[in-house]
């Protein structure tokens, strides 16, 4: 319930524009329009000075050949604003695998604002590996195009044209594509243009972006085309939460179909001396083939290459070429565990997971498949499994994906209907944190603090990742973003992580800050608040609404301690400390100062996942509880003594 944590889970942004096989992913940046339809043009000035720049014209040309190749020719012309959109499009990139793709930029233009045009020389493109796999030859064919626009400034506008050709992809014939449109009003007019074989594909249409339908050729040459001609005014609204696509296009009957093509990536050929090979790796590491050891030796001792996830091998690398290279992409690994847990008494599946709610209710993608994990059952239990992370402990998985539906790639039978099953709610240890800090404030009002965090569950995945991925001079950020989540300001130094990969213990940050000018010891008597990190408390939510749940979320428990030393002759003040008991959560506080130590405990512990909505007046009555004795505070009075309440 910390708030700490939240502030890592953050994604970095995605470019503007990215390539792939047979789907189409990119949408502008998105911006927020109030304006009531009758303003928009009236407005449209105002908006387009907003952005650091304005796509005047996004147009695209996709086909579709019955044998699943495919062409998509992108052409965009943009007017920049200002500096900030002149760094943006500095450089553009371009993703694609050259295994079955080829790009082409044959027009690179720029019209400056004071005259004249200018093209880009083909000298300032370049076709370079992706920079996750710079060091890994194996994996080169994942590439990125990209020029270098020089000289762009604010007023110029840039037009350019970007081809992309796909042909036999690994799941030829099938062929897929989802494209959303741009509602924030950066875009000003989008053109999209989609061409493919009559009755090939399923194919679903927003109500509010209609498109214009031909038809044309005959027999095995019929074909369809749609053309959509989109402008700001289209929309009334932005499109909000709703994650559903404009366009929808897929040649995969079912999801059943779907796992048919998969399964062939997945279940490899195994030539039974991997298993001796794993066994003797394994026992030079010191341990033996359970499910645990199993797991932890392919998330940390095969190395993630951090590509996009795709389902398709890379060069076809066989279990054999994983386990040899001490590297694998994020479904490489599971694979691999796949494998090497068919020789324990456990039983693992592949499962695939989708970051869009009620995937299984859509069109079936693989573009609405976001990643995968190894389902476990051993005995009675089932854990779900993410060697790519590395660092995660046996079981645990991102809270995001908890209590979704998955979709079973192995493991059942691929003649029968879809398999869908859930990842539970809950975790397979019990979830905790405890922070202790040891403070003192000096003469001078100078705060110097030791803070440190001992964590089990979802917060401590966060930070072991987030350790894991920053480089050790650049943990003071880390724990700075910490520091601030939990109310603490100051200079961070003195940064110590526990080795993110001990996932068998609960994982430790400390850190020390120092804050001068804390207080003001010439101002009688001086107030401080308690130096704890504040309990953050789910949301009533339903306000009792019939039937309805209160989210309590991952039953969780939190302490919290603090011993802060003060100036000789200091005399403390303290609140009274508060206790709160329901069956669904306890919360208890402590404060005591004696002679010039003050200590202050709180307690929170979150005992049911959900409550009624009918008992929101009851667990309001214990929010308002927690937070007014969070509110309090410490009354300090500098070589007096206080008076009594």
């Amino acid at each position: 319930m910390l708030a700490g944590a939240a502030a890592f889970a953050q994604k970095p942004a995605s470019n503007p524009e990215k390539s792939s096989p047979s789907s189409e992913k990119t949408e502008p940046a998105k911006a927020q329009n109030n304006s009531k339809p009758g303003e928009k043009e009236a407005t449209q000035a105002e908006e387009k000075a907003a952005f650091p720049f304005q796509i005047e014209l996004l147009e695209t040309h996709v086909r579709f050949e019955a044998n699943g190749d495919s062409r998509k020719d992108l052409h965009t012309i943009v007017k920049i604003n200002d500096p900030a959109g002149a760094r943006q499009f500095a450089r553009l990139g371009f993703d694609y695998n050259r295994g079955f793709q080829a790009v082409e930029i044959p027009l690179v233009k720029i019209t400056h604002a004071n005259g004249g045009t200018s093209e880009i020389l083909p000298s300032a493109i370049s076709d370079a590996p992706n920079a996750a796999v710079e060091k890994f030859p194996v994996y080169q064919d994942v590439r990125v195009k990209s020029v270098r626009i020089l000289g762009l400034q604010e007023g110029d506008t840039l037009e350019y044209r970007v081809i992309t050709t796909t042909t036999k992809p690994p799941l030829a014939p099938d062929f897929w594509l989802e494209h959303s449109f741009d509602r924030s009003g950066q875009v000003l007019e989008e053109i999209y243009e989609l061409d493919m074989p009559d009755k090939r594909a399923q194919i679903r249409i927003s109500p509010e972006t209609p498109a214009t339908i031909e038809q044309s050729g005959r027999d095995e040459n019929a074909r369809e085309s749609y053309r959509w001609n989109i402008r700001p005014v289209n929309f009334t609204s932005p499109k909000g939460n709703n994650d559903s696509k404009d366009i929808v296009v897929t040649t995969f009957a079912s999801w059943s179909a779907l796992v048919r093509k998969l399964t062939r990536f997945i279940n490899p050929v195994v030539v039974s001396t991997i298993y001796g090979e794993a066994e003797a790796l394994a026992h030079s590491q010191g341990g033996r083939s359970s499910p645990a050891f199993l797991y932890q030796f392919v998330a940390q001792k095969i190395a993630t290459v951090d590509l996009p996830f795709d389902w398709v091998p890379i060069r076809g690398r066989g279990i054999h070429e994983i386990l040899a290279s001490g590297f694998g992409t994020p479904i490489e690994k599971i694979r691999l565990l796949f494998v090497l847990m068919t020789q324990t008494a456990a039983r693992g599946e592949v499962v695939a997971y989708s970051e869009s709610p009620q995937f299984e209710s859509e069109l079936p993608s693989p573009d609405l498949l976001s990643g995968a994990l190894l389902k476990l059952k051993d005995g009675s239990k089932t854990y779900f499994l993410d060697p790519g992370l590395e660092v995660a402990p046996f079981g645990i998985v991102p809270a995001k994906l908890r209590g979704r539906k998955v979709l079973e790639i192995t493991g059942k039978d691929l003649l029968g209907s879809e398999a869908f099953s859930s990842i539970p709610e809950g975790l397979p240890i019990a979830s905790s944190q405890k922070v202790n800090i040891d403070a003192s404030i000096g003469r001078e009002g100078t705060l110097s603090a030791k803070v440190r965090y001992a964590m089990r569950g979802d917060n401590e995945l966060v930070l072991r990742v987030a350790f894991h991925q920053t480089p050790k001079e650049r943990w003071n950020e880390v724990a700075g973003l910490l520091a601030l989540a939990d109310g603490f300001r100051g200079h961070i130094e003195s940064v110590q992580p526990s080795d993110p990969m001990e996932t068998e213990k609960p994982f430790e940050v400390q850190y020390e800050i120092t804050q001068p000018k804390f207080v003001d010891w010439s101002k009688k008597p001086v107030r401080i608040p308690a130096l704890l990190p504040q309990i953050a408390l789910p949301d009533a939510g339903t306000k009792g609404e019939a039937g309805g749940k209160i989210e309590l979320g991952t039953p969780l428990e939190v302490e919290t301690r603090l011993t802060l030393k003060l100036p000789d002759g200091t005399a403390v003040q303290t609140p009274p400390g508060t206790s709160v008991a329901r069956d669904y959560a306890t919360y208890a506080s402590n404060y005591d100062g004696h002679l010039n130590t003050l200590t202050a405990t709180r307690h929170v512990h979150f005992l049911m996942r959900e409550i009624a909505g009918e008992r929101a007046a009851d667990y309001g009555a214990f929010v308002r509880a927690v937070q007014l004795d969070q509110a309090q505070v410490i009354t300090l009075f500098p070589g007096e003594k206080p008076e009594k309440k």
